[in-house]
């Protein structure tokens, strides 16, 4: 009977490892609407292995981060090994700071990629949006 109620997780039980990791709500772009003003009003930057879409917000205090994968790029577990790759790549690399909604998308090539490539062409993504961020 203990064993069964110290198995029971609470919900926002903050023991769980991955909660720790997560980007806030207010970090991520989560509506499609979002989403498409993204790609309609936005710019966007061309590398190898990913293009980025970009628009800066009018209000707001931080960058938000989208991902897109199509199902052009390969089955469901291609498609989220893209996903959880670009995530960790965007953990390990520091936001551009002010109100802008990011949207990232990879091309096939990136599950081939090493992942210090990936790394260096998102940090040199984040680092041309913080730039022009200035500018504004």
């Amino acid at each position: 009977m203990v064993m069964l109620v110290n198995a029971v997780e609470r919900k926002g039980d903050t023991h769980d490892p991955r909660a720790r990791r997560r980007y806030p709500r207010g970090m991520r772009l989560l509506r499609h609407a979002d989403f498409e003003r993204v790609y309609e009003k936005g710019r966007r930057l061309f590398s190898t292995h990913i293009t980025v879409f970009y628009l800066q917000r009018e209000s707001g205090n931080c960058a938000r981060i989208g991902y897109t994968v199509s199902r052009a790029r390969g089955g469901a577990v291609d498609r989220n090994r893209m996903k959880r790759r670009l995530k960790e790549a965007v953990r390990l690399t520091r936001i551009p700071a002010g109100p802008v909604d990011i949207v990232i998308n990879p091309k096939k090539s990136l599950l081939k990629t090493n992942f210090e490539v990936l790394l260096e062409e998102v940090g040199r993504a984040f680092e041309i949006i913080g730039q022009k961020a200035m500018m504004v």
